[in-house]
């Protein structure tokens, strides 16, 4: 099937050939008939990715500012690889879609397969939708009008965060189109209307609905003080985009005491304190489609409100707007500048650039069903190779993390790479084409299903990990899986028992900082030592939001399970020697802190007699190295910073092993269990050291929870 995407690093736009989504539990697969260009947000888009790096920096300074700190911290190669590697990230384009559903994914009950649906998926042939952005379009609503309700629910939003009341006077600064769909439900409501544009065709299009038209490149001010005899307007609704704050302190100026204002649109925030302290105006940003939005519980687990106690969700707000639609009190046909067909959308943005008096820019889609292949194509397979055991890759997860820091070090290896796996498929199409994969699929299950793929790597959400695994262990796969390993001791206990009963298969847990230079080195060093080693590791975790997806013990598994394991790891390397009790504790409280687990100190008892301390803090500075090891043993010290600087002391031969660019491992470890694969032998870790570092990461939680010390078993 084809997807409208843009590069953001190159600007450019294209019809991507993806592979065709599944409807996941509590989402809706949709066969879409029409989408529409939100003009003022996509352009933007748009023309933010096909400017040149300089501009982008100069349109956000906060982000060059990250970027500098990273440099100081991680050097200026890792830094620009992290750099480019995020702006080679495909973005998918549209968000005001409808169309018919051809699917539902298990627990969805309030749709069914042939239900026309509008929703937010993207200018795609399929899309698929959690039930909660969708809603059902009445049968008086063509596809095209349906396109629009999505649009239609963010001006709704903004009218309801307004609060109008009959006879008020409501000013919609900005007529594209949100304002002029803002403009009727106004007047629908009982407003008096003022609309602001510069555009006169656009003036014309608000007094055609009902509102008194107001010229933007005259004095604004002076006329809204006009038409309301000097008063002010009760209510602004800033629906435009504009660099500078004119708008904002426009808006303050032209209200009454105590009026209101939303801001719907992107305009500068530098608020002038004397306009609003003067008048108490009071100022809301509003979001989006309205509640619900950007609540993964509400979005991406299918979890209602309860209608008594909010009685506006994001998806109400869409049936209402379709509703309006039905009764013909909401005219979105005269909106509609362009028709254009799916296969033409490159030329749409084009259109969009070069015209900027266009408004509602429509794609049209052809009624044959398209593609549901889940698998598509991208080169012609190689020939298998004749060398026993030689690795034949399929990847499970196409993320960031895997674009930008596994895939480079798999395409290193002899490895052949033949498919790639991603929920969405955008990112397994892009990864497919970046990397050289044959292949690029939305159905993880044909990947374990090859007889000809040997090995699997898993790189999806923690909470596949496990599951996915244990999949592919009775598949016959070899399995590198990212970290964790598992997200409760049911998991580990499953995994473990699904890795005994197989038979000369490699399984390695992705904790890679063991396989760095510098790890490597600080390992040889602490050898030859008579004595335990204690060891101190500061990592400046960085802030996480609550609401990220890490923070879910169910998808993330927590901080410490989720990424902590990597240090415990680490340490446990370093002196060869298994945890075998564990100590924690959490700083602050559950109502000052995001989480309790990302603020965590944790102290470490190794069989050999060695204490280590992982000092795990989301509370620093970016600005900060994100991980400081110190290892005190026999009267000699080493000192590692950030994995580009390593000084010993007291060492004879040993003082430093300084690096241009950080190594946190990433290469030796795939190159090796590549080799491995290739090779037969054991487990490139022994898998006992798996089973221990992620008990130890349950251990630390269940210690800080219950303000003890936790024994290992053996």
């Amino acid at each position: 099937m084809k997807q409208v995407v843009q590069n953001f690093r190159s600007g450019v736009l294209e019809l991507l050939d993806v592979p065709c989504p599944a409807a996941g539990r509590g989402q809706v697969l949709i066969q879409t008939r029409a989408s529409l260009i939100s003009a003022g947000t996509e352009r933007a888009l748009v023309e933010f990715g096909q400017a040149n790096l300089l501009s982008k920096a100069r349109q956000s300074p906060e982000r060059v500012k990250q970027v500098l700190d990273k440099i100081r911290t991680e050097g200026f190669l890792a830094t620009f690889d992290a750099v480019m590697a995020k702006l080679d990230e495909p973005l998918p384009l549209g968000y005001s879609n409808a169309g018919v559903v051809v699917e539902v994914g298990p627990g969805v009950t309030r749709f069914a397969v042939g239900d026309r649906v509008a929703s937010n998926g993207g200018h795609a042939e399929m899309v698929n939708r959690p039930l909660n952005l969708c809603a059902k379009i009445p049968d008086a609503v063509s596809d095209a009008e349906a396109s629009f309700a999505v649009l239609g629910s963010i001006a709704l939003q903004g009218i309801r965060l307004v609060k109008p009341e009959i006879g008020e006077t409501v000013v919609v600064f900005g007529l594209g189109l949100i304002g002029l769909l803002a403009v009727q439900l106004l007047v629908q409501g009982g407003a008096r209307v003022l609309g602001i544009d510069p555009d006169c065709g656009r003036l014309d299009l608000a007094r055609s609905f009902g509102a008194t038209p107001i010229d933007a490149t005259a004095d604004p001010v002076a006329a809204v003080l006009a038409a309301t005899r000097g008063n002010g307007a009760d209510a602004v609704l800033i629906t435009a985009s504009a660099k500078e704050d004119t708008i904002v302190s426009q808006a303050a100026r032209m209200s009454r005491k105590r009026g209101r204002i939303v801001l719907v649109g992107m305009v500068n925030l530098e608020l002038n304190r004397a306009e609003f302290y003067e008048k108490e105006l009071s100022f809301q940003v509003s979001c989006s489609y309205g509640p619900g939005r950007y609540d993964a519980q509400y979005e991406e687990q299918g979890i209602d409100y309860p209608y008594g106690y909010v009685r506006w969700t994001e998806q109400r707000n869409i049936e209402a707007v379709l509703e309006l639609m039905a009764a013909r009190r909401l005219n979105v046909e005269q909106l509609i500048t362009r028709r254009i067909p799916h296969a033409q959308a490159t030329q749409a943005y084009e259109l969009l650039s070069s015209d900027r008096g266009q408004l509602g820019v429509v794609l049209e889609y052809p009624a044959r069903q398209p593609s549901h292949e889940r698998t598509i194509f991208h080169k012609p397979p190689a020939q298998p190779t004749k060398a026993a055991g030689s690795a034949t890759v399929g990847v499970i997860g196409a993320g960031a993390f895997a674009k930008s820091t596994l895939l480079p070090a798999l395409i290193r290896t002899p490895a052949r790479l033949a498919v790639i796996a991603s929920a969405g498929g955008v990112s397994a199409a892009h990864a497919a084409r970046k990397f050289g994969f044959e292949t690029s699929t939305t159905d993880y299950r044909s990947i374990l299903a090859d007889k000809h793929i040997n090995t699997v790597f898993i790189t999806a959400r923690s909470n596949l990990h496990a599951p996915v695994a244990i999949e592919a262990l009775a598949a016959g796969k070899h399995v590198f899986v990212e970290k964790p390993l598992a997200l409760s001791r049911g998991e580990l206990a499953r995994v473990q028992e699904a890795y005994a009963a197989t038979s000369g298969l490699q399984l390695l847990v992705g904790f890679n900082r063991r396989f760095s230079s510098h790890a490597v080195k600080m390992r040889q060093l602490l050898a030859t030592r008579s004595q335990p080693a204690t060891m101190s590791m500061l990592v400046n975790a960085g802030h996480l939001p609550r609401e990220h997806w890490m923070h879910d013990p169910h998808v993330g598994g927590g901080r410490i399970i989720g990424e902590a394991c990597h240090w415990i790891d680490l340490l446990s390397y370093l002196v060869d020697s298994p945890v075998v009790a564990v100590q924690a504790v959490t700083v602050g409280d559950v109502d000052s802190m995001p989480t309790r687990n990302d603020h965590m100190s944790i102290t470490l008892s190794f069989a050999d007699g060695s204490l280590g301390t992982i000092h795990y803090f989301a509370g620093g500075h970016f600005s900060f190295p994100k991980e400081t090891l110190t290892v005190f043993c026999g009267g000699k010290v080493l000192e590692l910073d950030n994995f580009r600087r390593l000084r010993g002391y007291g060492f004879s031969g040993f003082k430093r092993l300084n690096l241009f660019r950080q190594d946190k491992g990433h290469n030796a470890e795939v190159a090796a269990f590549i080799e491995r694969v290739a090779t037969g032998g054991p487990p490139v870790i022994p898998v006992g050291q798996f089973w221990n570092v992620t008990e130890a990461s349950f251990a630390a939680e269940e210690a800080a929870a219950e303000h003890t010390r936790v024994q290992l078993e053996g």
